[in-house]
């Protein structure tokens, strides 16, 4: 089983209350072939909520609040539903301070990406569940 990130099948919950609809995944989630999830939705997190960036170890919102718990409490609950399902492999959103594979933004809030990971990709690569970004999906399928 394949988890994906829920804004890219279409579901509208990133920050801003908009989807990120990739056509071949959500396609995947209509066969049965992948799971939507949204780690910050399972964090208990609003839509639409201010933007976030990791910074200093933690992640901060863009009006200034400390909301670390909710996203390490959210990748903890979709982690363990990846590991429910016996998931080996993730399409995750890119850049996200959750879901970003590689690269993510660097805690300005000024559009400047640096190498690093989201909380939720790197605890799938912690249990050796391969991560793609949505412009990696020809890689993972």
């Amino acid at each position: 089983m394949i988890i994906v990130s829920a804004c890219l099948a279409g579901v509208e919950c990133r920050y801003n209350g908009q989807a990120f609809p990739i056509s071949t995944v959500i396609e995947m989630v209509k066969k049965g072939q992948a799971i939507p999830l949204c780690p910050e939705i399972l964090g208990n997190l609003s839509i639409p909520r201010p933007s976030a960036e990791q910074c200093d170890g933690k992640i901060l919102s863009n009006d200034g609040h400390d909301v670390t718990s909710e996203y390490v409490t959210g990748a903890k609950i979709a982690l363990g539903i990846a590991q429910l399902v016996g998931c080996k492999k993730a399409i995750l959103k890119s850049k996200s301070p959750t879901c970003g594979c590689g690269m993510i933004y660097d805690g300005t809030f000024s559009g400047k990406m640096i190498a690093g990971e989201g909380i939720f990709s790197k605890m799938l690569k912690e249990e050796n569940i391969k991560v793609y970004t949505e412009n990696e999906i020809q890689q993972c399928i």
